[in-house]
């Protein structure tokens, strides 16, 4: 049996740089001198490394360090959670239809063809507008414009793995839809499922600060890197730093997401391979 291939350096590299990122953003907060929601009246407006601040302070004296990892612990956290969602969204519809096949498989792809040419950001901005925002309601509302992709992918491999033997015996055995689903597709779509939630939390992070820059994602005190982003064009001219840390902490972690996924997808296409020549080379044994 051949060995399996380890993860390429660039996702090593990624998943590193992520998980500092993480517990910068976690711990962070607990070990600096400045509270992220208390202005510093003695320093208004300071350049960055002046008065102990490192990252500078907005107008009304709030350390931008502070606020950058307090924001980050709260996009990440609400990115995190949606594309939770969104996976169990996507992988029991997704591995519903292509398990089944026939006339139900093409009845929930249109579904999902539905649901795509829907402008649903757009959907997104006016539930968050109508009713009163909620931590439930923006996670349900960022899962929901998120897991359609993943929906898709799902469906794909489901329908590869309904003409698998194993399937097919189960199914010759008496097995019933909620069984192959539950004891097979499942099990066998979770890798897939969870290395897809990779390709969607960067998305689910990028939605997040779009909404906290229109002023629809958590209320004050408590500011994502959207809010901040926002708050930051207000000082642009007297305080360029406010904007350009939250966005460098944004562009960075959706970059590395962007090269984590496709170092994975990279590392799933070639497992592949392998799995099925060795498959081919069983059979022809």
């Amino acid at each position: 049996m051949r060995p399996s291939r380890p993860l390429p350096p660039l996702a090593r590299a990624c998943l590193g740089f992520l998980a500092a990122l993480a517990l910068l953003c976690w711990l962070g907060p607990l070990f600096l001198a400045f509270d992220p929601h208390r202005p510093d009246w003695d320093a208004l407006s300071v350049a960055p490394g002046v008065a102990g601040h490192w990252f500078g302070t907005d107008a009304i004296g709030r350390d931008v360090l502070a606020r950058t990892l307090a924001g980050g612990r709260l996009s990440l956290t609400i990115g995190l959670l949606s594309s939770l969602v969104a996976l169990c969204l996507g992988l029991g519809f997704g591995a519903s239809a292509g398990l089944a096949g026939g006339w139900v498989e093409r009845a929930m792809l249109r579904v999902l063809d539905v649901f795509s040419a829907l402008p649903f950001l757009l959907i997104v901005i006016l539930l968050l507008t109508l009713f009163e925002r909620s931590l439930g309601l923006l996670l349900a509302a960022i899962g929901g414009y998120v897991w359609i992709d993943l929906a898709r992918i799902m469906r794909a491999e489901a329908a590869r793995l309904r003409e698998q033997p194993f399937l097919l015996a189960a199914t010759a055995m008496g097995a019933g839809f909620g069984q192959r689903l539950r004891w097979h597709a499942l099990p066998n779509l979770l890798p897939l499922a969870f290395v897809s939630l990779g390709l969607i939390l960067p998305q689910a992070i990028l939605v997040e600060s779009f909404l906290g820059f229109l002023g629809l994602s958590v209320d004050e005190p408590s500011a994502s890197w959207g809010t901040l982003l926002s708050e930051g064009v207000q000082e642009l001219d007297s305080a360029p730093w406010t904007l350009l840390f939250p966005a460098g902490f944004l562009v960075a972690t959706l970059a590395a997401f962007q090269f984590l996924g496709d170092a994975l997808r990279d590392w799933l296409d070639v497992r592949g391979d392998a799995r099925i020549e060795a498959e081919a080379e069983s059979a022809a044994a």
